[in-house]
């Protein structure tokens, strides 16, 4: 195995399990949302700012992830 063929194998890893941690807190805080909602719909606005302040925050992550697997890419 070269080096080259480990480091595609490294980046699609990081990839791989990098944005499954990302993806999966989005989906659970859409879903928090929802269930929010449900339960109190005159707090719609207050749901709604902390929820997308809070899947900024998980996909920040996965730009993180990204930018390691570029590195590790070109590096």
């Amino acid at each position: 195995m070269t080096l080259e063929m480990v480091k595609l194998l490294a980046v699609a890893f990081a990839m791989g399990l990098g944005v499954y941690g990302p993806a999966t807190a989005i989906g659970r805080i859409g879903s928090s949302a929802v269930d929010a909602l449900g339960r109190n719909p005159d707090a719609e606005s207050q749901i709604r700012t902390t929820m997308i302040l809070a899947i900024a925050f998980a996909e920040a992550v996965a730009i993180y992830v990204l930018v390691v697997a570029l590195i590790l890419k070109f590096v």
